[in-house]
């Protein structure tokens, strides 16, 4: 298995079909990876209308190397799920959802740059917050969160939601871990959200 090695990726929106089945593709790989670890998140069939949904309206986004190889993807959303509350100011934040990445780049620190960029994109949006519901019965997902500076907000009670362990970062928040993250959105002209780019990193490695 060829592993990620370069010092930059490139984030762009995704918008095509082909885009969508590379990230479909990518998030079956995941919840492959998972189930070989004995866990249950994302054991159903992939919710291709959700995916869909975030490919029209320029929420989705798909990571790449310089040679346009896709090696992730994430969601970055305004709109907040039921999980947050009133009392949470849903407004003041954006919120990430299915971050994937690929087994090529895992132990890059490719996750922690994609929520240093997202954090950016916060930011520049006029967001106090970066925001996100994990899975609830996935403890190293949590603690990999918490190593980053996120804080447990509350555990969904609900035990029909396996999602709803809400956590939350400031958006001024960066660790300046893994690749650079450098937004390409040439080809794509309707984002709700301004372009940012994310700072150098550091060299620290981890899972993700």
């Amino acid at each position: 298995m060829t592993r990620l090695v370069q010092t930059s990726v490139r984030v762009r929106q995704a918008r095509t079909e082909n885009d969508i089945v590379e990230v479909v593709e990518m998030w079956n790989r995941s919840a492959a990876w998972l189930r070989r670890r004995g866990l249950d998140q994302w054991q159903y069939p992939v919710k291709w209308e959700n995916i869909r949904r975030t490919a029209a309206n320029g929420t989705l986004w798909l990571v790449t190397t310089n040679d346009d190889r896709a090696i992730g993807t994430i969601t970055v959303e305004s709109r907040a799920d039921p999980y947050w509350l009133p009392c949470d100011d849903p407004e003041d934040a954006l919120y990430i959802h299915r971050m994937v990445v690929d087994d090529d780049a895992r132990g890059s620190e490719l996750g922690s740059a994609l929520l240093d960029w997202a954090a950016g994109r916060a930011r520049q949006a006029g967001k106090s917050w970066l925001r996100l519901d994990a899975w609830k019965s996935n403890p190293a997902l949590h603690q990999y969160y918490l190593n980053r500076g996120f804080s447990l907000v509350r555990i969904d009670d609900n035990p029909a939601n396996p999602s709803g362990a809400c956590f939350q970062r400031p958006a001024s928040i960066e660790l300046h871990a893994g690749p650079d993250v450098v937004e390409n959105n040439a080809a794509a002209i309707r984002s709700d959200l301004p372009n940012v780019r994310a700072p150098r990193p550091l060299s620290t490695r981890g899972r993700y």
